[in-house]
């Protein structure tokens, strides 16, 4: 099974390094580093990439606003120089708070946007001067100063609206899903396989501890985190079956915060959404979503307790399962 590992929000840097090389004594497919607004992303692959030296290393995700395509795709060259060709870039549009509030862009057009940053890449990638003239980017006789490891390096597209998932089936070669419910996510897959084949990469919410209650809680804060602020994910969960608890979640934070609001994510909400429980639980709810159509999970690393010690127990639960 291939399995990636999503460290990042929650850890320090020297925990990010710590898993990583831990990570080193297994056959782990994949290592993301998320982006939100504390580490840059590519700055912490750039160090993985030194002390890792076997999984592919992915951003998930960057945001298409606050960088130019030419920065990204000089930094994407980079990091699959420093990692011997092992770089997947992942790309999001973030949101209209983020980008708008802490970056000071405007929220426009993310689609076309989307479009014309994957293309503007794919072709500084590939190692020719470019020229381009589009909707929202110009570039003239632009060229690499270093030879690109590879001509193509792989792009992965966030998708959660369904315009965007069929941008990225377009365009990408594969796709990063987050939050989607185990029957939409299967009833999306099935439908988007059809049409054309890419690799469906699936980011999970994922604890685990001897103590399942112990775990099921964590998980359970972190759906509540993602409702109360992530306005994206709170429409799209509550048009595709969790409309009453999303409501409760959200109007509890608005009044109290995050403080008790996890207690409003139901059992059914956690089990859809995430892989949580003890170590006998984690390995058959993540191959639900493997039968369901999900070529990659990404299990997001949410620690019970110590971190070392709980990201052993995930990576030796998972041992045999990284092949």
């Amino acid at each position: 099974m291939r399995l990636g590992f999503s460290l990042g929000s929650l850890l320090s840097v020297e925990e990010i390094f710590d898993c990583a090389k831990a990570l080193n004594k297994y056959s782990a497919d994949s290592i993301w580093i998320p982006e939100t607004w504390g580490m840059d992303c590519s700055s912490i692959l750039s160090g993985i990439s030194n002390v890792s030296k076997t999984p592919k290393l992915g951003s998930s995700i960057i945001n298409i606003y606050s960088r130019s395509p030419a920065l990204i795709a000089m930094s994407a060259v980079t990091i699959d120089t420093l990692s011997n060709g092992r770089f997947i870039l992942g790309l999001g549009t973030s949101s209209k708070s983020i980008i708008e509030d802490w970056h000071g862009f405007e929220f426009k057009n993310p689609l076309q946007r989307m479009r014309e940053y994957v293309k503007i890449i794919r072709l500084i990638v590939s190692g020719e001067k470019i020229s381009y003239k589009g909707e929202f980017y110009n570039l003239k006789n632009f060229g690499l100063l270093i030879t690109p490891p590879r001509k193509e390096i792989p792009i992965y597209l966030a998708a959660i609206n369904e315009k965007m998932v069929n941008l990225t089936w377009e365009i990408a070669n594969g796709v990063i899903f987050y939050l989607r419910p185990l029957q939409e996510l299967k009833n999306t897959i099935k439908k988007m396989q059809s049409k054309k084949k890419i690799d469906v990469a699936c980011q999970l919410i994922t604890c685990v501890s001897e103590d399942s209650e112990k775990a099921i809680t964590r998980s359970k804060q972190t759906i509540a985190f993602y409702v109360s602020v992530g306005k994206i994910y709170r429409e799209f969960l509550a048009s595709n079956g969790f409309q009453n608890e999303t409501v409760e979640i959200f109007e509890a934070y608005k009044k109290n915060g995050l403080k008790n609001n996890y207690e409003l994510v139901t059992d059914d909400m956690m089990n859809s959404l995430s892989i949580s429980g003890t170590p006998e639980d984690i390995r058959k709810k993540i191959l639900q979503f493997v039968d369901v159509g999900v070529d990659l999970p990404i299990l997001q690393f949410n620690p019970v307790g110590n971190v070392r010690e709980s990201f052993e127990l995930l990576t030796r639960t998972l041992a045999s399962d990284m092949t």
